[in-house]
């Protein structure tokens, strides 16, 4: 377990900005204590600096994780968010899509959102900006990619995709055993 390098924050906090922007600074100060991220075997972890501390008794090798998993670096130093991180990129995300109830088994399967399942979406939505997928209810399913911007959803057919799916929480179920 170790901090972080400059080029793994600058590329993780890059993703991370992706869906919440500048709220990245109220998940490291926080009013319950300092946080931060930790690497361990490939994948960063949100510990608190108390349990982190903690955790330093503990050997390398014996250590399965620490804190929230929040995603991990593939082997071309790509970060890729987990869906574990979800809890805490949803309170602070900045575009939101809300989608009907007839679409949210779909998604939970890991397939894209389509213009038909589209509740709602936070105006001035770019293309390619992050986004969180909530239920008609605000409960959060996971989170994507706008494919259209807001303004190109009000026109385009109901067959087609809006959102790229990246992550939803049906991934505890089919990952299991990959999620730590």
């Amino acid at each position: 377990m170790r901090p972080l390098t400059e080029e793994e924050t600058r590329v993780m906090f890059e993703k991370i900005a992706k869906y919440i922007g500048e709220n990245l600074q109220l998940l490291v100060d926080r009013p319950d204590g300092t946080y931060c991220f930790r690497l361990h075997n490939d994948r960063v972890y949100y510990v608190s600096e108390k349990i982190m501390k903690l955790a330093a008794n503990i050997s390398g090798d014996k250590l399965v994780s620490l804190g929230t998993c929040f995603g991990k670096f593939t082997k071309t130093h790509k970060f890729r968010l987990h869906i574990t991180a979800l809890d805490y990129l949803a309170p602070y995300a900045k575009y939101k899509v809300w989608i009907k109830p007839g679409a949210e088994q779909s998604f939970l399967y890991g397939n894209h959102v389509l213009k038909s399942g589209l509740g709602r979406i936070t105006e001035n939505t770019s293309q390619y900006q992050g986004v969180v997928v909530y239920s008609m209810a605000d409960i959060p399913l996971g989170f994507g990619v706008a494919a259209k911007s807001t303004q190109d959803c009000r026109k385009v057919d109901p067959m087609a995709i809006v959102v790229f799916h990246q992550a939803d929480v049906g991934e505890y179920v089919r990952h299991e055993e990959t999620l730590t």
